[in-house]
């Protein structure tokens, strides 16, 4: 599974998918329920549009918009079948997920290891993924449902997208992690050439684009997180004077 990339910039999204800065802010790496931009077919002209969505769908039918935290990947070999999934896919909602680099663990040390994959020859990648809107519902306190980073969009509605994932057991290179005994998975890269296809295929057409990386376009290297800084210790609290009545001590 990918939990955690780095989208692609603003100047690289126009020079290497010819789309212009979506206008909003993203994160250096995003995890799921966080915002990034997305390229999808635009439902007005049918041209391509970037657009801010939240990592982790939300499909139209969901009544608290959390399911952000366990559909930002799609197994390509059920996509057309699971709730959550199907019908993004049946009604061929398919968009490009810019990135410069995504993130796995590794345990061939027997502890996992974060490493950082991304294409050797520098240019941002375009991942399979699917996208849905769903409706922001008032919660409890009055604000719109969803993710938190979401209150930053001034509309009612927010596009949400899951990552494509494939099976990578005897990839040379996606194969490495995972933990052990568990099923490899990779994401899908698409090719320069399939980027148009993609987004305006039909299910039929967009199973035969997903795929997995060809075996000399990623490198892959440690890149442990950051030790967390701990926490400072509460400031000593000051025993309050006695005056003259208080019982000695």
């Amino acid at each position: 599974m990918c939990t955690n990339y780095v989208p692609s910039r603003g100047e690289r999204l126009l020079e290497h998918f010819g789309v212009a800065d979506p206008g909003f802010d993203w994160r250096e790496e995003v995890y799921p329920g966080h915002l990034a931009p997305i390229i999808r077919r635009s439902p007005v002209d049918g041209g391509p549009e970037v657009v801010p969505a939240c990592f982790g769908l939300i499909p139209y039918w969901s009544r608290d918009g959390r399911n952000y935290r366990h559909c930002y990947n799609a197994r390509s070999e059920t996509v057309a079948e699971k709730p959550s999934f199907r019908n993004a896919w049946r009604r061929g909602q398919f968009c490009l997920v810019p990135a410069d680099a995504f993130f796995e663990p590794d345990y061939e040390t027997g502890r996992p290891v974060r490493w950082r994959i991304e294409p050797t020859d520098g240019r941002p990648m375009a991942l399979a993924g699917i996208w849905d809107c769903w409706r922001r519902r008032p919660s409890g306190d009055g604000r719109p449902a969803g993710p938190p980073d979401a209150q930053a969009l001034d509309t009612d509605w927010l596009v949400s997208f899951s990552l494509l994932t494939v099976n990578a057991d005897t990839h040379p290179l996606m194969s490495r992690f995972h933990a052990p005994g568990d099923e490899k998975r990779s994401v899908a890269l698409l090719a320069i050439d399939a980027l148009t296809p993609w987004l305006e295929a039909r299910p039929p057409q967009a199973a035969a684009l997903v795929r997995p990386p060809a075996e000399d376009v990623l490198s892959a290297r440690p890149a442990p997180q950051p030790p967390r800084r701990p926490k400072a210790p509460p400031a000593p609290r000051p025993r309050p004077k006695r005056g003259p009545s208080d019982p000695a001590q």
